[in-house]
């Protein structure tokens, strides 16, 4: 099982330990991409700030990320698992897992970021700010300046297992699963019951919750359908629509009844 995740806009500070090694992180077949948005990044973010607060789309009040980012090369880092924070993140509470869960959450977790394409959760990267959507000057968009080298890399990476898509929208435009990867793909939303409407915060929380039911668990669901029953087994109501043509994910509604 692959478990795609969207990042978290706030993160944790970075560590006091070395600083970040971009060839050591998972998935090396990125290593160029990552060396190239790195290095336009702290560009950006050595010289004009109120350039940089623009291009990162940043207030006022987060001015102080700008000097953060001209260090990235200098700054200790720690796993990304402890650098993410947030809402779903918070529900995911990665730290209380038991051991067995904790290495199935190294094998099973994929985190896309603007700065890095993706990152495993024990992967050790600095605290930075800079999404899917920021457009650097020399790149254009994160989102399709990506695309070329995930689609070398990813499908490697989904194995021939499930793949459960819980990216934001922001995220999904770096990858998509295709063809054969597809088929075995599925995506989540998360509905008030009641309403049938999509709550952000809620459905970010959900989704942390859900990751961690499987993981805490041991499930290995081996596809889509297996997901379905695997969740309605840890409790959880489920509607999903498999798809109409080969090629496509299957779409997985999860119901709850209680906003929290």
């Amino acid at each position: 099982m692959l478990v795609l995740l969207p990042p978290s806009e706030g993160k944790a500070a970075s560590g006091r330990g070395a600083p970040l090694k971009p060839e050591s992180l998972s998935l090396p077949g990125l290593t160029p991409a990552r060396e190239t948005v790195l290095g336009e990044l702290v560009e950006l973010c050595s010289g004009d700030e109120e350039k940089a607060r623009e291009v990162l789309g940043l207030s006022e009040g987060l001015r102080g990320e700008v000097a953060k980012n001209a260090e990235l090369r200098t700054a200790g880092a720690r796993p990304a698992g402890e650098i993410y924070t947030g809402v779903l993140y918070d529900a995911l509470d990665l730290a209380s897992l038991d051991a067995a869960a904790k290495r199935r959450a190294a094998r099973a977790l994929l985190v896309f970021s603007g700065l890095w394409g993706a990152v495993r959760v024990t992967d050790r990267i600095p605290s930075y700010r800079c999404s899917m959507g920021v457009k650097l000057p020399a790149l254009g968009a994160l989102g399709a300046y990506w695309r070329a080298p995930m689609a070398e890399v990813l499908p490697a990476a989904a194995g021939d297992g499930l793949v459960l898509d819980l990216r934001s929208a922001a995220y999904t435009a770096a990858w998509k699963p295709q063809g054969e990867v597809a088929g075995r793909t599925a995506t989540v939303r998360v509905l008030h019951a009641p309403t049938r409407k999509v709550v952000s915060h809620f459905n970010k929380a959900t989704k942390g919750r859900i990751v961690r039911s499987l993981l805490a668990s041991g499930s290995a669901p081996a596809g889509p359908a297996e997901l379905v029953e695997a969740l309605h087994d840890l409790g959880y109501e489920v509607e999903a629509q498999a798809p109409a043509r080969a090629g496509k994910p299957w779409a997985l509604d999860v119901l709850v009844a209680e906003i929290h």
